[in-house]
Order: structure tokens, then sequence, then C-alpha cells
């Protein structure tokens, strides 16, 4: 397989990462009591206010475009891989009452997305500014 194809196939699911983790992010400044309930529900941390989420979420924009950039590779594919495993793990209890929760099962795809780009992240050269 050519190099270019596998630059451009990555480069697909950078970008679609990219989507999933930018719209979590801004969803915190959004709505903060949305990211709240997450909070609480999944990792049992409850009363946190909305500057918490203010300040994670923006340590999570420049996590989301470090990662967009190609920057740091190392760190920032490995952090939105940790940070995704986390979310996708902690919502274990939803995989047992799967038909009633299938949307969450559409984490594990990006969780192979997420792994599949820190593994071959020295091939991811289309558009980063660490090639």
């Amino acid at each position: 397989m050519s190099e270019s194809r596998i630059a451009n196939a990555l480069f697909a699911l950078r970008l679609s990462v990219f989507v999933v983790m930018l719209m979590w992010s801004l969803d915190k400044f959004v709505n903060p009591q949305h990211s709240a309930r997450v909070f609480e529900n999944f990792y049992g941390l409850d009363g946190l206010g909305a500057g918490v989420f203010m300040g994670l979420g923006t340590l999570q924009l420049i996590l989301v475009f470090a990662f967009m950039a190609g920057f740091k590779k190392r760190f920032s594919y490995g952090a939105v891989l940790l940070l995704h495993a986390g979310s996708t793990l902690s919502s274990w209890q939803q995989y047992l009452d799967g038909f009633n929760n299938l949307l969450f099962f559409a984490a594990w795809p990006m969780l192979a997305a997420c792994f599949a780009l820190y593994s071959l992240r020295d091939l991811d050269t289309r558009w980063t500014v660490d090639k």
C-alpha cells in the first residue's frame, strides 16, 4: 500500500476523532450542566461547578487542537486515547443493557481509531506539524 493512501486514511481517522472530541470539549462551555451530569453519573464526581468545566474544556481544547495538528504525537495521540478509553470503560453499565443504550457502542470503533492512530502515529503525516 502506498504511503500516500496510508497517510490519507490516517488523516481521515484523525479528523473524525477530532470532530467528536471537539464537540465534547465545546459541550463543557455551552452546556456545563450536561457535563456535570456526565461526571456525576459516569465518574462519581458531583458538585463540580461551571468553572471546573470551563477549565477542563480549555485544557481539552488545547489537547484536541494539538491532536488535530499532529503536534507531539506521542503525547497528544496518547492522551486522546487514554481519555477516550476512560470514557468508554466508565460506561460499562450501559453495555449491560445494550439494546436500550445502542449509541454507547459507537465508542468502541472510535476507541479502535484512537488506538490505530497512536500505534501508527509515525505514518500519520498528512497535514501534521510533526512529520
